[in-house]
């Protein structure tokens, strides 16, 4: 079979972490990161997922046993498949 060309896309969603806190405290942000991987293949329909250093930083910013319970994520598929996870910009106000 040949191989199919996917689109480059670019999507913000909101990710629950609330699974996370059903794990032992001193797994949970470890657990917070396989999550948003799982989320991020499922909605993006990617097997290679590339998680960048600033959602890396918001989610261990308060340490293992106290992630976040959810964070606002940028993902960008790109012609190779490949998908990168970085936080979203901020909504102004006005």
């Amino acid at each position: 079979m040949s191989e199919q060309k996917v689109e480059p896309l670019t999507r913000v969603y909101v990710v629950p972490l609330r699974r996370a806190f059903e794990a032992p405290p001193y797994r949970r942000t470890k657990v917070a990161i396989r999550l948003i991987r799982e989320f991020t293949t499922r909605h993006m329909k990617a097997t290679d997922v590339k998680i960048k250093e600033d959602v890396n930083e918001r989610i261990w910013a308060r340490g293992i046993k106290n992630p976040p319970r959810r964070v606002r994520l940028e993902m960008t598929r790109d012609e190779d498949g490949l998908v990168s996870v970085s936080l979203a910009p901020e909504a102004e106000t006005v």
